[in-house]
């Protein structure tokens, strides 16, 4: 916005469409918003310090814009309209700025994509796409398995190379260390949380009394496999506790299935014998190409093809980063995710009053455990299979296309729409 017109600005008028506008309350979408037009980051707020934040916008009714101040009142400024359609996104919000005489000065409207990706509604090509040139470009899982025949490489050294031709090599592995070091924080911050998650389920955090029964009961030099899969459980339920009381996660592919690759990575680290950082690394590297490869391919919007999506694809890329990190082939990688998002496909997304607890919480500890078993089973086989990664994909997407909009993140459907609440 041009600074003449900056200055002429009298309020600013926010309207979510779509599943924004059905679920946006329960995913405190409009308490983002307020964040995200007072200059906050996701990746920078203080979550301690958000919700005051917010409170204090929402009770004196103003907010700081280029260098001044203008009336702001979320309850009234932000609408959620739920009878427009959305035409390209079905996660879609318009921003608005007003002169004192309420004629717009500035309009624009942006789709929330899935994973943390937001573009213009009218942004032409590929969402999010990188077009910078890379050594190995790919757009689908053959292409990979391709060229690691051809180089010898494996789909981390691959990725590795991409985003090496991108950015500086320390940079690459400084960020990739932090996402590492936060997905782990999270995990422990999930496990001393107590109390109820916001919403009017009153939900009970459950993670910290379940690891106090289990640091009593398990005996960490001889457990069972029930027992082990009974912590990668915790640890995801402990990062989508955190993410339903609004702390900081890594968005891997979604807030809302954002449990699952962490919980993995954590069985990895702690469970998996001769496990490394740099193994934890190559987790992450082949994680993100199984993700991008579902991104460009299909989807990973929940609003767009369901929970098959969101969690789908997260178990999808945790099998497959497993499987890398535990030295399997390029075939048995694949082979991993392929099983993993096989069964979940047409998990529909039906969170219970908008809320990203009930089923989201222990779906995502379903996820991490399925993710374990398809990375298991593909290092026991060869890589051979019939069903290739890039068939699911486009099955995925097929399967997307034709659900119900009411199992898509809008909470009208499902067990959002048969839970009583009393």
């Amino acid at each position: 916005m041009a600074a003449g017109v900056a200055a002429r600005v009298a309020r600013l008028r926010v309207t979510l469409f779509g599943s924004l506008a059905w679920t946006g309350k329960g995913h405190a979408t409009d308490k983002a918003v307020v964040l995200g037009l007072a200059g906050e980051l996701p990746d920078t707020v203080d979550p301690g310090r958000a919700e005051s934040l917010v409170a204090d916008i929402s009770l004196r009714g103003r907010l700081a814009l280029g260098g001044r101040e203008i009336p702001f009142i979320p309850a009234t400024d932000i609408t959620f309209d739920r009878e427009t359609p959305a035409p390209r996104h079905p996660n879609t919000l318009a921003f608005e700025a007003l002169d004192d005489t309420g004629a717009c000065l500035a309009a624009e409207r942006w789709c929330s994509v899935g994973g943390g990706f937001v573009v213009r509604e009218d942004q032409p090509g590929e969402r999010g796409a990188i077009l910078a040139p890379v050594p190995y470009p790919f757009d689908h899982a053959v292409d990979l398995l391709r060229i690691g025949r051809e180089t010898g490489l494996t789909i981390a050294a691959i990725v590795r190379a991409n985003e090496f031709a991108l950015r500086p090599e320390a940079e690459v592995i400084a960020y990739v260390d932090r996402m590492i070091a936060i997905m782990m924080a999270v995990i422990d911050r999930g496990l001393c949380g107590e109390g109820l998650l916001p919403g009017a389920l009153k939900v009970p955090r459950r993670a910290r009394a379940l690891h106090e029964r289990l640091e009593a009961d398990t005996n960490r030099n001889d457990m069972a496999p029930h027992e082990k899969m009974d912590w990668v459980s915790l640890f995801a339920m402990a990062v989508n506790e955190e993410n339903a009381a609004g702390g900081r996660i890594v968005t891997a592919p979604t807030n809302g299935a954002a449990g699952v690759i962490p919980a993995v990575l954590r069985y990895y680290r702690t469970m998996c014998p001769g496990a490394s950082d740099e193994g934890m690394r190559n987790f992450i590297f082949v994680a993100a190409a199984i993700g991008g490869l579902f991104k460009t391919n299909a989807s990973i919007s929940g609003a767009e093809v369901g929970c098959q999506g969101e969690v789908g694809v997260a178990a999808s890329m945790a099998a497959a980063g497993l499987a890398a990190a535990r030295g399997c082939s390029n075939e048995q990688v694949e082979n991993a995710a392929e099983i993993a998002m096989e069964h979940h496909l047409g998990m529909t997304c039906d969170p219970i009053g908008g809320l990203v607890q009930i089923p989201c919480i222990e779906r995502n500890a379903f996820g991490a455990i399925k993710a374990i078993s398809a990375a298991s089973l593909a290092k026991r086989g060869d890589g051979s299979h019939f069903v290739s990664l890039d068939q699911v994909i486009a099955t995925m997407r097929q399967t997307g296309a034709d659900m119900n909009s009411k199992y898509k993140e809008t909470s009208l459907g499902g067990l959002a729409a048969n839970f009583i609440e009393c």
